[in-house]
């Protein structure tokens, strides 16, 4: 096994795509194999992405009352939970908060919206022009994740100065019919195609612990591949009361450690983030999150719940000795 962790990172840092065969091989590491494992997934960290770790931060811009039935999610309408409702904020509260992002070094900014979609209207409008003011009055390049698109949105956010689309998978695609009945698995891929496609660079992963096992895991990674997506953020459920998922069980942080590991040695040049559940589901173990791979994660609060104060994450990035990546 040793032997084996060794030599498939050494093809992966000589720019070999490692197959879905060899990912589940990986994924029998344990003890001191899954220490090792860790460790070269963050040399081909290292060698694709330096030593410095990319912040990026969101707004919760609209809440609640979502159509979709996505079984993590305190925003659905299927599910009673005691999330704060709220339409879209206006404008300004999305600047200040892009400005306090830019503040805490975050390089990426996300608008992120309850739904199935935005389409043109006075909220697209209100979105845009807060794009507009945040790459006029601050160093931040800024986000959406506004649900499924169509190309006619795409370039107007695209005009508009969105600079990433983020638009989660979830899941694989053979496990997602377990988490949401209410739209087609093609939908959200074609949604990643169509804002590569408009000139957007695409933020894409998904939530791990959703009752898939590791190989539907590296199926997802393997479509992520496929996809050519340029960032992965990967999250950890930390379960929401109230949701057909509240009973699901936090992963173990050293489960965590090896998915992000994996999907170093699949996705080696894109920016792995980690992102929500990262302080439920890793614990203690936080920082070990860049020595399995991860090149970013998420500071600030989450969409629905409290995240660490970024003066905590910047603590432990220079007690790491790693640098925050600059805007670009």
């Amino acid at each position: 096994m040793r032997e084996m962790i060794q030599k498939t990172a050494d093809a992966v840092i000589a720019g070999n795509n490692i197959s879905t065969e060899e990912a589940l091989l990986l994924a029998g590491a344990d003890g001191s194999n899954l220490h090792l494992l860790l460790a070269e997934a963050s040399r081909i960290r290292e060698h694709f992405k330096g030593n410095s770790i990319a912040l990026c931060s969101i707004i919760n811009a609209k809440s609640g009352k979502c159509p979709e039935n996505c079984a993590f999610c305190a925003q659905s309408s299927a599910h009673k939970t005691d999330v704060k409702v709220y339409p879209l904020v206006d404008e300004e509260e999305i600047v200040r908060c892009a400005k306090d992002a830019d503040r805490y070094g975050a390089r990426c900014f996300g608008i992120v919206t309850s739904g199935t979609g935005i389409k043109p209207g006075k909220e697209l409008e209100t979105i845009c022009r807060a794009m507009k003011r945040i790459r006029q009055e601050t160093s931040i390049a800024p986000s959406g994740s506004l649900g499924i698109l169509d190309m006619e949105t795409a370039l107007t956010l695209k005009e508009a100065g969105m600079v990433t689309y983020h638009h989660n998978l979830e899941t694989a695609r053979s496990f997602f019919p377990h988490i949401c009945t209410t739209h087609e698995y093609e939908q959200d891929v074609e949604t990643v195609r169509c804002a590569k496609q408009a000139g957007l660079r695409v933020c894409s992963g998904g939530i791990l612990g959703l009752g898939e096992n590791m190989a539907q895991r590296i199926e997802m990674a393997e479509t992520l591949r496929e996809l050519d997506v340029d960032s992965v953020p990967m999250n950890f459920l930390d379960p929401v009361e109230g949701t057909r998922l509240a009973g699901a069980k936090h992963l173990t942080p050293l489960e965590c450690l090896k998915t992000i590991a994996i999907f170093r040695f699949m996705l080696p040049t894109r920016d792995i983030s980690v992102c929500g559940g990262r302080d439920k589901n890793m614990r203690e173990l936080q920082s070990w999150i860049f020595m399995a791979g991860a090149s970013g994660m998420m500071t600030g609060n989450y969409l629905t719940k409290l995240g660490r104060d970024p003066e905590q994450d910047h603590r432990m990035l220079s007690d790491l000795g790693m640098d925050i990546r600059k805007c670009s």
